[in-house]
């Protein structure tokens, strides 16, 4: 052996924020205002939080929950809680309660810490929360005593708990393989499933995440992770943030886009991250103000969680001169598995040939392998048309899921991440469908994502949701439920007529069916929500030709 055989622990890159940034700004917006401190000052804090826990008797292994915004006090945890042995829950505070209670048990959290707002959605399954042995209320109120009262019985003041405590901690030596975070799926069909990630996944996925074709994130850069901290850990940023020692803008509970829009300004972010649903609200307000904001600084936004409308990503890059970089990943990859940004050949390429690209999510994160097989294992065609499931693996992927039996989700190694995709020939995966969204009409699959971004181009439309329901010829045909822009006036004809003219959909992909509706139920992490579409219309059949 040659080299150092160091473990790969997350220590080693979250004390770079206090050591190397120590005076960089960590911003959070909160409901009582701005709050600003520094990387050094959340190193202290951190430390007096690894003492606290440790009194709490919280050991290495043991499952330390957070039910909370974006904010510093939430980025202390994420410092404290893995740094000193234990694993970090991140509990998405948009589960139902059933969901909720279910993966607080089945993780056996022993300590949840909780915004204070959110405190109801724990008083509502408190009698079924038998493990947890200390709740933590995040308040910006100290000075209780150290204890109140709730209808979950005592708890801890956060800030009461931590405020006597020493500034110096001294981390223990962890194994690179040892548990640091968990985190569970959104559970759009049954029990939401736990992975479980490790110091050596997250290293790896960190110093990933920065890489120039990565993220390319550096400590040049003012970040604001719009993406929730309870959502695949705010795709890494956080921990990405203490490892350059970038500056950090929380948003907190308010993410409108008004709010996102005067944060961007006022902060003057040059990167974001977020679904697109909160992009698309950035748009709106942006539309409906022009001239309101400046947002000169931004240079970058990621957009992740679902495909955004082809328009959407021309609209931001055209009007506000940033590079919107579409991303891939999920719970089980940590999240990050591919990014689309342009290579250096179709810098030139005509603009409708690079959205072709843009519009993809992009080549596999280095140090991940991919494989798009068809249903008998067979690699497909790279054409960018041809189908097939879609299976990673490697250093950041799970091997399996927490206290769950699932083999026919890894087979011979593989993630079977439940996605249909497509590869074109310069390595460009696009998400065709999830598995179970995917329309199989007289024995062809039709794609619902790239319908519903085709119908979103439509002027006029403001959301589109698309699913295949029963047909009495065809096996599946596509519905799809239209949201208007307000007072706008769209038909089933026109829509048809743009999709075949302007977008160049296929006569037999058309929707059969146009439903015009007020609103789309969302996921937890706002993406549509097929399931509870799909039990809408579970007893229609089409009858066209």
């Amino acid at each position: 052996m040659t080299m150092m055989n160091t473990p790969l622990t997350m220590r080693v890159l979250m004390e770079r924020g206090p050591l190397y940034a120590a005076d960089t700004e960590i911003v959070s917006k909160t409901r009582a205002g701005i709050h600003r401190y520094t990387y050094a000052d959340m190193g202290r804090r951190a430390k007096q939080l690894a003492n606290a826990l440790a009194k709490l008797g919280v050991k290495q292994g043991d499952r330390v929950a957070t039910l909370a915004w974006n904010s510093y006090r939430h980025l202390e945890i994420y410092y404290a809680v893995p740094c000193m042995g234990a694993v970090l829950h991140t509990l998405n505070l948009r589960l139902s309660a059933e969901h909720l209670a279910y993966i607080i048990n089945h993780a056996e959290d022993s300590v949840i810490c909780v915004d204070d707002e959110l405190l109801p959605l724990l008083e509502r399954i408190g009698d079924q929360l038998t493990g947890v042995k200390h709740f933590i209320v995040m308040s910006g109120v100290a000075g209780s005593g150290g204890q109140f009262t709730t209808k979950l019985g005592p708890a801890h003041n956060y800030e009461d708990l931590i405020g006597g405590e020493s500034t110096e901690f001294s981390w223990p030596e962890i194994d690179e393989n040892a548990p640091m975070g968990l985190c569970y799926t959104s559970g759009t069909t049954g029990n939401p499933k736990g992975a479980m990630y490790t110091h050596r996944s997250n290293y790896l996925h960190t110093v990933t995440q920065c890489m120039t074709d990565s993220m390319g994130v550096s400590g040049a850069d003012t970040v604001m992770a719009v993406v929730p901290m309870f959502h695949a850990n705010a795709w890494g940023l956080p921990y990405s943030g203490c490892t350059v020692g970038f500056k950090q803008v929380f948003p907190g509970p308010t993410m409108d886009g008004a709010s996102i829009c005067q944060l961007l300004q006022d902060e003057k972010v040059t990167f974001t991250a977020g679904v697109p649903t909160i992009w698309m609200g950035v748009k709106a307000e942006l539309e409906a103000n022009p001239g309101k904001y400046d947002l000169s600084n931004l240079r970058a936004m990621t957009c992740g969680g679902s495909a955004p409308p082809r328009a959407l990503i021309d609209w931001f890059e055209t009007t506000l001169n940033l590079e919107f970089v579409q991303a891939w990943g999920m719970t089980e990859t940590s999240p990050l598995g591919s990014v689309a940004r342009l290579k250096a050949k179709m810098k030139d390429w005509p603009r409708d040939k690079q959205l072709d690209v843009k519009q993809r999510c992009g080549v596999i994160a280095p140090g991940l392998e991919v494989r798009v097989a068809d249903i008998n294992g067979n690699e497909i065609a790279h054409d960018g048309a041809a189908m097939g499931k879609l299976l990673v693996r490697g250093p950041w992927i799970t091997s399996e899921y927490y206290k769950a039996d699932a083999p026919e989700r890894f087979p011979d190694g593989w993630f079977d991440t439940g996605d249909i995709a497509t590869m074109d020939a310069e390595g460009y995966l696009a998400i065709a469908d999830r598995d179970k969204d995917v329309i199989k009409s007289g024995g062809e699959w039709i794609s619902s994502v790239d319908l519903e971004n085709a119908i979103m181009a439509v002027p006029g439309v403001a959301e589109a949701a698309v699913i295949g329901v029963n047909h009495i010829r065809w096996q599946e045909r596509p519905l799809a439920c239209v949201v208007l822009k307000p007072g706008a006036e769209v038909t089933h004809a026109q829509i048809n007529e743009h999709l075949v003219t302007k977008a160049g959909i296929a006569k037999w992909w058309l929707p059969d069916e146009i439903a015009f509706v007020e609103a789309i139920p969302k996921t937890s992490v706002g993406k549509f929500d097929k399931k509870v579409i799909r039990e809408q219309y579970k007893d229609k059949v089409l009858t066209t030709a």
